[in-house]
This record gives C-alpha cells, structure tokens and sequence, in this order.
C-alpha cells in the first residue's frame, strides 16, 4: 500500500458501520515537492461541490506549525464533518468526484484520512 492509497480494509468497516450519524474526516496531507500544492488547489475548488452536495462541510483549515510529537510532518489539516457515512460513501463513488480525485493523487505525497466519532470525555472515561 502506497502513502495515499486507501486501506482496504479500513474502507470496508466504514462500509459496514451501521452508525449514521454526522462525523468528522481527519484529513493530514504532505504535498509533493513539485507542483503538488497547485494540483491540491485545483482539486479542493472542483471538491468542494461534491461534498455540499452531499450535505458536508469544512470545519477547519488549517497548516501545521510546531511539532511537539512525533517525526511526521505535514503541509495541511482539515477537518470535514459529513452527515453520515452513507453520504462520504455516495461522494467518493460519484463516478464525477472520482474524474477530479486524479488532481488529488497527483498534489500528494502522502496522507491520513481518519474517520472520527464524536464522543465526551464521560464515554471515553467509561470505556
């Protein structure tokens, strides 16, 4: 598995998840040296459509600063919350979305894509 490809079988739990609540996408992305941020650009404008049109929406945009922990670093972190797993799903197999996706393997060198859930700190000190 390459740096941006998807884990199957990550993929496959989140097809399966019955949870249809909203959630919120950890996106942490390392661009390539050469013309992967301008590709990213290119991909985020024709992006943004799919995920409003499935009701989605970005909470947070941000460049990564100082790195307290760890030894990976990154050139951006988003936040997208999404109605439910079912709309992510219906977004990434638009066979539309999936012509412009193209823009985004060409921008990266490498990148996390994280599915979050919700939960408060009495659930995470119950568990």
């Amino acid at each position: 598995m390459n740096a941006t490809e998807i884990n199957k079988d990550s993929f496959i739990e989140l097809l399966k998840n019955p949870n249809d609540k909203s959630f919120v996408m950890l996106n942490l992305l390392k661009f390539k040296k050469d013309g992967g941020r301008k590709s990213y650009v290119r991909y985020m404008k024709e992006a943004t459509r799919f995920v409003e049109g499935v009701g989605g929406k970005l909470l947070l945009f941000s460049r990564p600063k100082e790195l307290l922990n760890g030894t990976e670093t990154w050139d951006l972190l988003m936040l997208v919350q999404y109605p439910s797993r079912k709309a992510f799903i219906e977004m990434t197999g638009n066979p539309e979305y999936m012509k412009i996706h193209a823009f985004r393997e060409e921008a990266l060198e490498r990148a996390v894509l994280y599915a979050t859930d919700e939960i408060s700190p009495r659930e995470l000190m119950q568990e």
